[in-house]
Order: structure tokens, then sequence, then C-alpha cells
């Protein structure tokens, strides 16, 4: 039996690594054409909800942060409050306007927004495809929107409000949920 022996890398070979996963990772984000965060957003206009997929004008960053240096990162703007809400399998939030302009991170489960007086509709998966954005509070909306999470599992999300209810600045792509295609890399 041969003993092995461990080396430790040089300094000059860690640095080599680094700026190769670097380059690796800067050329497939932008391979994957997400150089800019696509999201389903919940938005208004004529005093009624609708439902469009909005691509934010700030593009992703390349973080320098210690433990994502090198990865994609967006910045969601100014925020007020954080909530975790837990929702039971088949819940419906009937119809409401979003309490506040907030990204909304469904950590699990399914959500299916609806529009009123429309048959627009947003399925949205938790997990990766999980972020949305509504915005369609009462001084903007009528009558808003409606919320059901029709899986026999629990869904969970994050309510990210946003400071003085200013949406981040965006385009709208197109009307209508982003097809999951344009939140690839997500």
């Amino acid at each position: 039996m041969v003993a092995r022996t461990r080396t430790t890398p040089t300094p000059l070979f860690q640095v080599v690594a680094f700026l190769f996963q670097f380059t690796f990772l800067a050329a497939f984000a932008l391979a994957q054409n997400t150089t800019h965060l696509n999201i389903t957003a919940i938005g208004a206009a004529g005093g009624r909800s609708t439902i469009e997929c909005w691509q934010i004008t700030r593009p992703f960053d390349i973080s320098a942060d210690p433990g994502t240096a090198g990865t994609k990162a967006q910045q969601l703007g100014d925020t007020t409050n954080l909530t975790f809400t837990i929702l039971p399998p088949k819940f419906d939030g009937g119809l409401h306007h979003a309490p506040a302009v907030q990204y909304v991170a469904f950590t699990s489960g399914l959500a299916v927004v609806t529009l009123p007086d429309s048959e627009d509709k947003a399925t949205i998966h938790g997990g990766k495809y999980g972020l949305i954005i509504a915005a369609d509070i009462a001084s903007v909306s009528k009558k808003g929107h409606v919320t059901r999470y029709p899986s026999g599992s629990t869904t969970t999300a994050l309510q990210i409000r946003m400071k003085d209810n200013t949406p981040p600045a965006h385009t709208i792509l197109h009307k209508g949920a982003c097809r999951r295609e344009e939140l690839v890399g997500l």
C-alpha cells in the first residue's frame, strides 16, 4: 500500500483558480442572457390590476462579497420590512390589494394569481422561480387580485416591502407572467 501525501495549493494557484472561476461565471452569466432580472409583476394600469413581465433596469452586479464572490447579485432596492408567511394547503387569499409594494419570494409550494374581470393568470412555483413583485396597492388598483394556494402542501413566502411603496425602475417586457425561459439562470 502506497501512502499518499496531500499538498496544499500555493497562493498563486489559488489566485489563478479564482480568476478562472470568476471569468467562467461572468461568461456563463452573459451566455445565459441574464444580465437583468426578469420578474412577474402584479402591477396596475388605468385603475385595474395587471399581470406583466418586468425587466428590472439595474443590471446584475458581480458580487465581491466573501462567500459569494464572482456570482451574480441583484440589489433589490430599499426595503422596510421582511415577513415570513406560512400558508396552509388549499388556502384562498381572496380578492385583495397588495398591502404594500413588495417582492414576494415563494420559497415552497404553489400560488395562483388571477385578476377579476380578466382571464389573466400567473402560476408561481415556490423555489428558484418563486420571486414576484406585487405593486397593485389600493391607490393604483380599484379591485386588486386573487391569490389561491391550490396544492396539498404548505406554501411559504417571504414578503419584502419596498420603502415608500416605490417599485424598482423597470421596463415592461410584455403582458402576462414571465415565461420560464425568461427566468432561466435565476
